[in-house]
């Protein structure tokens, strides 16, 4: 019987079943600083088991640079209205400027989170559902957060993490030199400080290279460039542009 209707095109799924929307895969591209951040909240262990505090971070994909980020006790959608408002201030962003990515956890897909980037004029994206690969330099900041020596298993109290996060969010943006952006750091490059460090470094490596060639088994040092683009999800490889490779 299936048979002979399957070959008249009569068998279907007549079964009133949830059809899962298909999700378009982010393609976003910064060639500047506060073009595109990326924003993320993880759970940081509290003093005793099942307990946790939430940090929430928001960061400048081009430049690295963490612009905001507070702890709380919760996820909510409020205290992500307060982080985005208060960056966007901090930063001076204005209206159409920018775009704010993040995965589809509640705080993010929130109608009032929604609602306060449109009113500020702020293009919102989201990662693909269980895709970490698309919000990689949040998770890329994370990753450095907790493998960052003296890193402690639990925090003892909300200050706690408040202290450690105040140690910790300045040296990633001030001391901290990624291999991603030259080998510069996240302050540099969001200050528009990277093409006079980058030329003082070639002078400094040229005038060593000259003095004393045999040290230079390689031949004359190159210098490094920072990529002109800075893409999550890249539509095809091309050039010097960084495709979501955090370091």
């Amino acid at each position: 019987m299936y048979r002979i209707l399957a070959t008249a095109s009569e068998v279907r799924e007549r079964r009133n079943q949830l059809q899962h929307p298909t999700y378009a895969k982010p393609e976003l591209l910064a060639t500047r600083p506060n073009q595109v951040w990326s924003w993320d909240i993880t759970k940081l262990k509290g003093p005793v088991k099942w307990t946790y505090f939430y940090l929430y971070v928001m960061l400048d994909i081009f430049s690295r640079y963490v612009v905001g980020w507070m702890v709380a006790q919760r996820e909510s959608a409020e205290l992500a209205k307060r982080l985005i408002r208060d960056s966007c201030e901090k930063e001076g962003i204005g209206e159409g400027q920018l775009t704010i990515h993040s995965d589809r956890g509640s705080p993010m897909k929130a109608k009032s989170t929604g609602q306060l980037l449109a009113d500020l004029g702020i293009t919102k994206s989201h990662s693909r559902p269980y895709t970490s690969d698309d919000n990689p330099f949040s998770e890329g900041l994370f990753k450095t957060l907790k493998y960052r020596p003296g890193f402690p298993d639990r925090f003892g109290s909300q200050q706690h993490t408040l202290s450690w996060g105040r140690m910790f969010f300045p040296w990633y943006n001030q001391e901290h030199r990624h291999s991603g952006i030259a080998m510069l750091t996240p302050a540099m490059v969001h200050r528009g400080e990277a093409a006079e460090v980058l030329r003082q470094r070639s002078e400094v490596t040229l005038a060593a290279y000259q003095a004393h060639p045999e040290r230079f088994v390689n031949g004359p040092p190159r210098p490094a460039v920072l990529p002109h683009a800075v893409w999550i999800n890249p539509p095809q490889q091309s050039g010097n542009a960084t495709d979501g490779k955090v370091h």
